[in-house]
């Protein structure tokens, strides 16, 4: 079963610096912009560290590494004498209007070969390829998890256990008004208790699929070079979570279709078509009532699809699964959008040809998903809201 364990986290020093100066989202939702705004907030702005820029050339990452370890020698940076877990919250209203608060845990996870036997830190979707040098090459000189890994875990009443506030280490508010809050866990009977929780059940990889494989080869790196002894390399630093209805916020990840003029009538044949009118927030809902996707043409027009009686025998219970079915043996090419604004904004700007917008995945599904073994198609799910990156840093020497 999974091992979590408590570590000593290294932490901005609140007295020090604005925290909410130098925290930032996780890299691989930041673009250029993003960073270079983040960047001129403050010199010790987290992505200085996180997200080396290219023109900064080939020793960029002994460069963020020694600036790293200058903001601990400065004490921008401060380390903590003895291991612990790390509560994280996350207050917000939800798009109905509701307060939310969801928690989990900072620990350290281990890294475990997809291959282990007993191995039960699962992905939840199929991946798509990325390169691993960058994270790998900066882990590398850093010897530090910079952001973590988001976890679900199966094991139930872990909510009770991340739920209890306590005395806030750290509390920042992002641009989408979310309060994270980050809170110190070392009574021994508490870290037991989470210790033994996490462990008593499978968990899945939500967020940070690619971090995980790139954890996987420095472990493996590490573990050569040191003669298969364990170290810190063995664990991966990862907010462990219930995987429960009211501790998640999953949103839909729509598609980009280009590749020809023909997808209305590809999709017909798997879909019953019909009006939709202009796209809005509102044909989100009603996709949602009517159980169907959405096929979005460059004008913004809508057409519900709902899938024909027999057409998804054998496929999964997900949009995502469906719209791949239906498109399987075509030469259109898909990508990946969040956010509907986006979606309308690379349509009209020539970005693709048409678009389909998906259902968010449930709780449930994931679930479901989980208990059969099975993996979603890529992009199925967006976690939100995101970490901020920055809160907290572990060693991996």
């Amino acid at each position: 079963m999974p091992r979590f364990e408590p570590f000593p986290a290294i932490r901005y020093d609140p007295h020090r610096v604005d925290l909410e100066a130098v925290v930032a989202p996780p890299y691989d939702v930041l673009s250029a912009e993003d960073r270079a705004a983040y960047a001129e907030r403050d010199p010790h702005n987290v992505v200085h560290v996180d997200v080396p820029l290219e023109s900064d050339g080939p020793d960029r990452y002994d460069r963020a590494a020694e600036r790293f370890r200058q903001w601990l020698a400065d004490g921008v940076l401060v380390a903590d004498t003895e291991p612990a877990y790390y509560r994280y919250a996350m207050t917000f209203t939800d798009e109905t209007g509701r307060p939310r608060t969801i928690s989990g845990m900072l620990g350290a996870l281990a890294v475990i070969d997809p291959d282990t036997p007993g191995n039960d830190v699962l992905p939840h979707e199929q991946t798509t390829p990325k390169a691993s040098t960058d994270r790998l090459d900066l882990t590398r000189a850093t010897e530090a998890n910079l952001s973590p890994i988001w976890v679900l875990s199966l094991a139930r009443g872990l909510v009770r256990l991340t739920t209890p506030p306590g005395e806030p280490l750290a509390t920042v508010t992002d641009p989408d008004g979310v309060v994270h809050r980050l809170e110190h866990v070392d009574d021994p009977a508490r870290v037991e208790a989470i210790h033994a929780a996490v462990a008593s059940a499978p968990a899945l990889v939500a967020d940070g699929h690619h971090r995980y494989g790139v954890a996987r080869a420095y472990r493996h790196e590490r573990r050569a070079a040191a003669g298969e002894r364990p170290g810190a390399y063995d664990f991966t630093l990862a907010l462990v979570q219930e995987l429960a209805e009211d501790q998640l916020v999953v949103q839909a990840i729509h598609r980009l279709i280009g590749g020809g003029s023909d997808v209305p009538e590809v999709l017909s044949r798997s879909f019953d078509v019909s009006a939709a009118g202009s796209v809005s927030p509102a044909t989100l809902g009603a996709m949602v009532e009517r159980g169907a996707l959405c096929l979005v043409t460059p004008d913004g027009a809508g057409q519900f699809l709902t899938p024909k009686p027999g057409a998804f025998d054998g496929v999964a219970d997900l949009d995502s699964a469906r719209l791949d079915h239906a498109l399987a043996g075509t030469e259109h090419t898909v990508s990946f959008q969040h956010g509907l604004d986006e979606v309308l904004h690379a349509l009209t700007g020539g970005g693709a040809s048409y678009a389909v917008l998906l259902r968010p995945v449930t709780v449930e599904q994931i679930r479901a998903t989980a208990h059969e073994g099975a993996l979603m198609p890529p992009k199925s799910t967006f976690f939100w809201p995101k970490l901020r990156t920055g809160l907290v840093f572990r060693r991996v020497r």
